[in-house]
């Protein structure tokens, strides 16, 4: 381990501490120091995790790698490990996959994906949509995150590189990638572009997947999708090209492998009529999908060729005919005699002559075969392109985000000529990546205006220049095949003579002459020469494809694709010479400008890399080998990029971080500065002497591996001792309230001793009175004691008087109390009494003066206009000036409630005055599309939609009031029910509005919803309304929003003011009390579900302190709902699932009476969700301790029973069933004033 600082290196090597020590099994194992070590000790005492001592020899310039603090272990990013090597990574990744079950990890730029080989609950549309608009660092990693992070780019065109070996699951993350564009970027067309990309891939993976030992899903081709996009950013279209397809397969397959999945799907599906002309049969019948000796795979149906047939023509005794030769001849219209011939022969022209000559039967099935691969090489890039024409737009493209699912570095027990284009590819992705990384990381230097210092990283180069250089190996690999007698063992020979002793990367093994070794980035790989010309070569004689040209069957696709395929691919020389390739251009040729053609697109867009882990060979879930995810990890780039942020300043927090996890180090007088980023360099520079050890940049505090280590140490000593303070005042405290209770106690004791010891003294003195009284001898001493004895006598009468006024005057005092407190309360009484009645007299007064005024002869009061105006209501008169000019805020000042509406409604009694239909019609009609308008025009306007949506149902509640209907009559005044409506009934346009309100209300419930959404996550989850319980760790590469910048953030406040707001709108707008806790209700249930949703997808918020936090903030809420008088409103019952999440952080996890209680308790949430708190639970601190595996097995043994939803995600989108409350309006219509703001001056009063 290189050493930075190996004084501080040394300060850490101290009895307790942990280190990392190589083992056979699990690579590396953790061992805890048991004796200082001294600078040239030899040796380091250790105690092993299994109690075994362990005395292990050192060398003093490479000394063990350090273990992080537990508080470090499990983190989101790699990069925010204090010490960053190889068992760090190795560990964290464990931790996190093994015990909190979480799948995806960051590594800086890199998201590293483990196969869990288990269908998990994480890529629903819920869970798109929780990320959708997120910061990477906000949310816990995951592959949506980085796709998400493309797709904010798309200024510039972006790419996601998602590599790995077979089995790790690249194809099923870049299909997720895929979908997560197709969802989140849904286009308004109806070309339906992205189901159709999403829709391409079964179809690729059908004709370019196989299963092979690690994978049932092996990809066996490169594959980059270019999504385009317009400057909407919504899909337009798409673009696939594909690269190095294993062809080989088609004709062999090793033992427990599969041929392409098209033929035992179409095998499957031989007896379904649109197969049946193809006369297949069971897979199991046809060589070349039989040889592997594995035809199905468990789990998976095939149900849904041609050349297939091919593969059952022997060459032993090969006559027409033979039945599989008939066959395959028939499907293509062949003629089966020139097959035949063709197929056992060859043709060899000369200058002077044509000789036909037969072949052997190694050659007639080498033939064969290379038929075949041809025939299915063409067939894929057919296919392929068919793709492209469906998914071809004629727009311009804005940009795009290309998607490459390319296969990862390999290294078999046998090695041949795939390998080794797979493995060229895969350097040229690691050099590209090398240098992106190390561009990056010189950019972060000068952004943040630290002094660069050239960092020494891996560079590849010379390993590509062995491949592909000039007189590199695939030179003289293309130069070997053009000799008609080149083979396999001259061209080895010739790299033997070429680079043993002269390149440092190329080696001969030492136990074979028919193999040579490339020491590549990842590992060494030694290669079998066997079989690399012929599969350059790619042999196909012209004979043959002269024979399928011919063929006259158009129905078969084969057909379409000799045309389109063959007649341009051999166009060139034609094979005069057996021996020579059919293509002037060999296979590594073709790859090598189709692999150039990728890095040049690469280079050209923002690249985010995805590294596919297969944790295991045996495909178990959640199981994790050392061996095989180490091996990887070397392979994939992810040391790599931890060797060259190691190198320099590794650990890096923004000042905020730092000072919120840090300022429990800060002294008073350097908490009193008020700029924080001077408070983390004043104490920086006191708490790390030597400034080498960090640097101050922008916004970010540089840190050299281990310093972070040494702060946790520091910050953990500080807090031990303040629990020791603690503990001392609180065992002081209860040492000397015991010592007073037990003090109170002797006092009461010896108040009880003197009192008896008393008594008996007066009792003796009694006793001695009688005793002389008797005796007259003894006169002068009984009148002695007498006089003693009355003296005390007198003390305890005193005594007992004093404290009988004590308690005489005590009853006095609570008496006087008693009575004032009686006669306050009468007193009130009595004023309410009074002023009720001058209430009322006041009210009858009014009322009659009232009727004074209204004309008896008129028992209806309605509105009035000329005729004229009634009955051009179309014209909108009054509605247009109702429905464009009010103002929420101008009408509900000083105004009763549902003004316009009463207005409206009086309107309409006008036209049942007339007992007019149409005049009535046209005015509905005309008022209900003016609401419609006006709620269209403002439809993100709250003010105007609560302001609507109360004159909706106060319209809708006058109609069913003066319906006439006994129902609504019942809570009418006689005056009331005297202004009934008398011609027309109007529940049908009473239906009308009741959809229109819901139509309102919905809309409504969305603006409140978009507006209370941003601050959710902010004030319940990340402002801290709890000083002095921050949870803050380090977050890595990958920053938080909220540790960037703290200024103009929301919070709990902001939360409560926006609740009031809507409230107090509401109110104004005279919206009924039932339907103001219906939408309080609604948006209670948005913050509860928001909040856990996000709780669920963020692991560093799951922690004891977090549950406290989210705990107070709920009790704000239900402040709130009680200062507002809701607690009837059913808004607080929405809120128990996050409730009981806050409790399920809080509460001890170790016991089974803990699983029990937490079963027991947790009934709100689902036994998904449960699992996924335990599992996410993270420690702040040393004093915590992490949820073990087996307690969160032991909840759920308890769980199994319950029935509920696997789903994780609640639905923010839910909305309760509304319902709108009847309430009759109190004002009489009479008393109705039209305010002159209306500029209604055209209506009068009848």
């Amino acid at each position: 381990i290189s050493l930075n600082g190996v004084n501080g290196y040394l300060v850490l090597l101290l009895q307790y501490n942990r280190v990392w020590i190589p083992n056979s099994e699990e690579v590396w194992q953790s061992a805890e120091i048991t004796k200082n070590y001294k600078p040239g000790d030899r040796v380091l005492h250790l105690l092993l995790e299994d109690g075994t001592e362990l005395n292990y020899p050192v060398d003093p310039a490479s000394l063990p790698p350090l273990r992080n603090p537990d508080i470090l272990v499990g983190e989101n990013d790699l990069t925010a490990l204090s010490y960053l090597h190889e068992p760090a990574v190795l560990h964290n990744l464990k931790v996190r996959f093994v015990e909190s079950k979480l799948i995806y990890t960051y590594s800086g730029i890199i998201l590293v994906a483990m196969n869990p080989y288990k269908q998990l609950p994480i890529y629903g549309d819920a869970i798109i949509h929780a990320y959708s608009g997120q910061n990477m660092g906000d949310m816990d990693p995951h592959i949506f995150a980085v796709a998400e992070e493309a797709y904010k780019q798309m200024a510039r065109n972006q790419s996601v590189i998602v590599s790995g070996e077979s089995g790790a699951g690249k194809t099923v993350s870049a299909r997720y990638a895929m979908r997560y564009f197709a969802t989140v970027s849904k286009s308004n067309s109806n070309a339906h572009v992205e189901d159709k990309v999403l829709a391409s891939n079964p179809i690729t993976e059908a004709v370019g997947n196989a299963k092979t030992t690690r994978n049932d899903n092996s990809s066996r081709f490169g594959k980059y999708t270019e999504i385009s996009f317009d400057q909407r950013h919504q899909i337009t279209g798409a673009n696939m090209r594909t690269y190095l397809l294993e062809k080989s397969r088609v004709v062999f397959q090793s033992e427990n492998e599969r041929n392409y999945h098209i033929f035992y799907q179409l095998c499957a599906s031989s007896l379904e009529p649109e197969f049946k002309h193809l006369k297949l049969g069971h897979a199991e019948e046809f060589n070349y999908t039989r040889m592997g000796g594995s035809t199905i795979i468990e789990g998976v149906d095939d149900r849904l060729k041609l050349f297939i047939r091919s593969s059952n023509v022997y060459f032993s005794s090969l006559k027409p005919e033979d039945k599989h030769l008939n066959v395959f001849c028939e499907l293509l219209d062949l003629d089966n005699d020139r097959v035949a011939q063709w197929l056992c022969h060859r043709k060899i022209i000369t200058t002077s002559e044509t000789v036909i000559k037969p072949m052997t039967k190694l050659q007639a099935l080498n033939a064969r075969d290379a038929l075949a691969k041809k025939i299915y090489s063409h067939l894929f890039d057919f296919i392929v392109e068919r793709i492209n024409k469906a998914l071809h737009f004629s727009g311009k493209q804005h940009t795009f985000i290309g998607v490459l699912d390319i296969y990862g570095f390999e290294t078999f027990d046998v090695n041949s000529f795939e390998q080794f284009c797979i493995n060229y590819a895969n350097e040229k992705l690691q050099q590209q990546f090398n240098l992106h990384v190390f561009k990056l990381e010189q950019e972060e230097y000068m952004k943040e205006n630290i002094p660069w210092t050239l960092i020494d990283f891996y560079d590849n180069q010379p390993v590509i220049d062995l491949i592909e250089a000039k007189m590199g190996i695939l030179e003289l690999l293309d130069e070997e095949c053009l000799f008609p007698q080149g083979t396999d063992e001259n061209w080895l020979q010739k790299l033997y003579n070429n680079f043993i002793n002269k390149n440092p990367f190329f080696q001969k093994p030492k136990m074979s002459n028919t193999s040579f070794i490339i020491q590549h980035f990842a590992d060494k790989v030694e290669y079998k020469s066997e079989g690399f010309l012929e599969k350059n070569r790619d042999t196909v004689y012209e004979v043959l494809i002269d024979i399928l040209k011919n063929s006259k069957v158009s129905k078969f696709m084969v057909i379409t694709l000799l045309e389109w395929g063959f007649s341009n691919f051999f166009a060139g020389p034609s094979f005069e010479n057996i021996s020579g390739c059919d293509d002037p251009t060999s296979i590594p040729k073709g790859f090598r400008s189709s692999l150039y053609l990728l890095m040049e697109t690469l280079n050209a867009t923002t690249p985010h890399y995805v590294r596919c882990i297969k944790p295991n060979d045996e495909k178990l879930a959640f199981e994790f080998d050392s061996k095989r995810v180490v091996q990887q990890l070397r392979a994939c780039g992810v040391l790599e990029t931890i060797r060259i942020s190691a190198q320099s300043y590794p650990s890096r927090w923004t000042y905020i971080e730092f000072f919120s996890r840090y300022s429990i180090l800060m002294m008073q007088h350097e908490l009193s500065l008020s700029d924080k980023k001077e408070i983390c360099k004043t104490v920086l520079k006191r708490l790390v002497q030597d400034s080498n050890q960090y640097q101050f940049g922008r916004t970010k505090i540089f840190f050299r591996a281990g310093q972070v280590a040494y702060l946790e140490k520091l910050r953990s000593d500080k807090l031990r001792q303040a629990c020791i303070v603690i503990q001392k005042n609180v065992r002081s405290w209860c040492q000397r309230k015991k010592f007073l209770r037990i003090k109170q106690a002797a006092v009461v004791i010896q108040q009880y001793f003197r009192g008896q010891r008393s008594v008996r003294y007066v009792l003796i003195n009694q006793f001695a009175l009688r005793a002389h009284l008797k005796n007259s001898e003894s006169c002068l001493a009984f009148t002695s004691k007498c006089k003693y004895g009355g003296e005390f006598k007198i003390v305890i009468q005193a005594i007992t008087c004093l404290l009988n006024m004590l308690k005489e005057h005590k009853a006095v005092i609570l008496q006087k109390h008693a009575r004032a407190w009686l006669a306050r309360r009468r007193f009130q009484n009595i004023r309410r009494f009074v002023l009720n009645i001058q209430l009322s007299y006041r009210v009858q007064r009014l009322q009659k003066k009232l009727e004074d005024q209204v004309d008896d002869k008129n028992p209806f009061v309605l509105l009035k206009g000329n005729i004229a105006f009634v009955s051009t209501v179309c014209d909108k008169h009054l509605v247009t000036l109702d429905f464009t000019d009010l103002k929420p805020r101008g009408v509900v000042v000083n105004m009763i409630p549902g003004l316009p509406a009463h207005i409206l409604f009086m309107c309409v009694r006008y036209a049942d005055y007339l007992n007019d239909g149409e005049m009535l019609k046209s005015f509905m009609s005309t008022a209900t599309h003016g609401i419609k308008q006006v709620i269209k025009e403002h439809a993100e306007d709250f003010e105007m939609m609560s302001f609507w949506l109360s004159n909706t149902c106060h319209f809708l509640n006058c109609l069913k009031q003066y319906s006439g209907e006994e129902e609504f009559m019942k809570h009418n005044t006689p005056r009331q029910n005297m202004n009934c409506l008398k011609h027309f009934d109007l529940s049908e346009y009473r239906q009308i509005l009741s959809d229109l309100a819901i139509r309102i209300y919905h809309q409504f419930i969305t603006v409140m919803e978009n507006n209370l959404q941003p601050m959710i996550v902010p004030g319940m989850l990340e402002h801290e309304s709890l000083q002095g319980i921050s949870g803050l760790k380090p977050t890595g590469f990958r920053k938080r929003s909220s540790s960037i910048d703290d200024t103009d953030t929301y919070t709990m406040t902001s939360i409560l003011q926006q609740l009031s707001y809507f409230y107090s709108t509401m109110c104004q707008n005279g919206l009924d009390q039932e339907l103001v806790k219906q939408a309080v209700k609604q948006l209670f249930f948005l913050i509860g579900a928001v909040t856990l949703n996000s709780l669920f997808l963020r692991k560093d918020m799951c922690s004891c302190r977090k549950g406290m936090q989210i705990r107070c903030d709920i009790s704000y809420l239900e402040e709130w709902l009680k200062e507002k008088n809701l607690q009837s409103s059913s808004a607080k019952e929405t809120l128990e699932p996050l409730c009981q999440a806050a409790w399920l952080l809080q509460v001890k996890k170790i016991t089974d009476d803990d699983a029990k209680e937490i079963s027991e308790h947790c009934t709100s949430l689902s036994v998904v969700q449960i699992v996924k708190i335990l599992n996410s639970y993270t420690p702040i601190d040393d004093f915590e301790k992490r949820v073990s595996p087996s307690f969160v097995r032991k909840v759920q043994a308890m769980l199994n029973n319950r029935e509920d939803t696997p789903q994780l995600m609640l639905d923010t989108k839910y909305l309760f069933q509304v319902t709108f409350p009847y309430t009759p309006s109190p004002h009489a219509l009479e008393m109705i004033q039209i305010p002159s703001s209306f500029k209604l001056g055209f209506l009068t009063r009848v």
